[in-house]
């Protein structure tokens, strides 16, 4: 079976996508720039080993404080 480098492309973009949404979606209680955290996570979403590491970070990272005080 050859698989070419098209397909290859494109779903090293969809994984990065899908890291990216995740990325938000995590993100959006845990920092105050959800939108930066999914833009890191999408880059390092191209490299697939790096964008899960990123995705244990934010999933063990613990949630911001609604009051303000960190």
């Amino acid at each position: 079976m050859n698989i070419n480098a098209t397909l290859t492309g494109e779903l090293l973009i969809l994984f990065a996508l899908c890291i990216g949404l995740i990325s938000y979606l995590l993100a959006k209680d845990k920092t105050d720039r959800p939108g930066l955290a999914a833009l890191l996570g999408a880059v390092a979403g191209l490299m697939p080993p790096l964008g899960l590491i990123y995705l244990a970070f934010l999933l063990f990272k613990q949630p911001r404080h609604a009051d303000g005080n960190s």
